[in-house]
């Protein structure tokens, strides 16, 4: 309709509707209906400025002290310690005389479980039988003969060995080991954070009080400072079911990071058992490199997921129980 075909009066009033009509167009949306819920817009924003408002973990005291804060599941529960790596040449390792003698058969400790109702031992012997099996029944039979062989060539090699050793003890000494928040062969695990700066500020004697930042690190350190990284967060009381669950549920990340801290605490706390389920060579490290290359892209990660597939889910979740029973045994849980 055109205002040229209306009367005087219908043309004002077509003129008010179309006055309305464009007020209301440029007004703002429509609250929503009565049956539709409103946003609370106060809450919202309160919960952005939270988001916002959150400070990060400050770093600036680890970076400068060189440590780190560090939290490690276990079958237990869940604590914080403290970890820091150093040339081997300037530590002494953790005294484990004490803790040996207590058990003077550790290094061979029987890994106990209880699995619906019964007790299940599991000894190393048991998963270096099944690996041997394993590796024997893979071997070829051409590098059998050359292993063999190879034997008669050992003693040539030892007088090569022998002058290279010293430059071996010279590159060990400057190489970086890990030290833990330990005392006479026991790791201190702090189920708070509040609990462990205040062991921190006790004075109480540890492996990391001879450290030249120790002292510093009891005067400044605070609660809140006790936020460990993602990648100084360890989850080892998930390992063994997550192996359990069959190549198509390994999880890497979560199992490469469960070897790092292993051997690391294997290496802090003297657990030579331990060193040698995941030295090189072993079923345990082949499981390791797999799981990095798999997470590679390419032909790199093609090949590790085949490997992945010949490493048996039985033997990874027995050696790993081992390995984290053996940790187990070693800390001292502090409230």
């Amino acid at each position: 309709m055109c205002a040229e075909s209306l009367g005087g009066g219908d043309v004002a009033e077509w003129a008010t509707r179309q006055h309305t009509e464009v007020s209301v167009a440029r007004q703002s949306p429509q609250r929503p209906d009565a049956d539709e819920p409103e946003l609370d817009d106060t809450a919202s924003a309160a919960d952005d400025e939270v988001e916002v408002d959150r400070p990060a973990a400050d770093r600036a005291l680890w970076d400068e002290l060189r440590i780190d804060p560090v939290e490690i599941a276990l079958p237990a529960g869940t604590g914080f310690t403290l970890r820091a790596y150093r040339p081997a040449r300037e530590l002494t390792p953790t005294d484990v005389a004490e803790r040996d003698q207590d058990d003077p058969f550790l290094a061979r400790r029987q890994v106990v479980e209880t699995e619906d109702d019964e007790e299940v031992v599991i000894l190393d012997e048991e998963f270096a039988a099944l690996t041997a099996e394993e590796d024997e029944q893979e071997r070829p039979e051409g590098r059998r003969r050359g292993k063999a062989e190879a034997t008669d060539s050992d003693s040539d090699a030892e007088v090569d060995e022998e002058e290279d050793e010293e430059e071996a003890d010279d590159a060990a000494g400057d190489e970086e080991v890990p030290v833990f928040l330990s005392q006479r062969g026991k790791l201190l695990l702090f189920k708070t954070p509040e609990s462990l700066v205040s062991f921190i500020r006790s004075g109480a004697p540890n492996d990391l009080s001879q450290l030249d930042s120790w002292g510093e690190l009891s005067e400044r350190v605070e609660p809140g400072d006790i936020a460990p990284l993602d990648q100084d967060t360890y989850e080892l009381d998930l390992v063994v079911e997550n192996l359990r669950g069959g190549h198509d549920a390994w999880d890497p990340t979560l199992l490469i990071e469960a070897g790092e801290i292993a051997r690391d605490l294997a290496y802090g706390l003297r657990l030579p058992a331990v060193l040698d389920m995941l030295s090189a060579g072993s079923s345990l490290d082949d499981l390791d490199e797999a799981l990095r290359a798999s997470v590679n892209g390419g032909i790199g990660g093609f090949m590790g997921r085949r490997r992945l597939k010949k490493i048996g889910a039985q033997t990874a979740s027995l050696g790993w129980r081992t390995i984290v029973g053996k940790i187990s045994a070693v800390v001292d849980w502090r409230d």
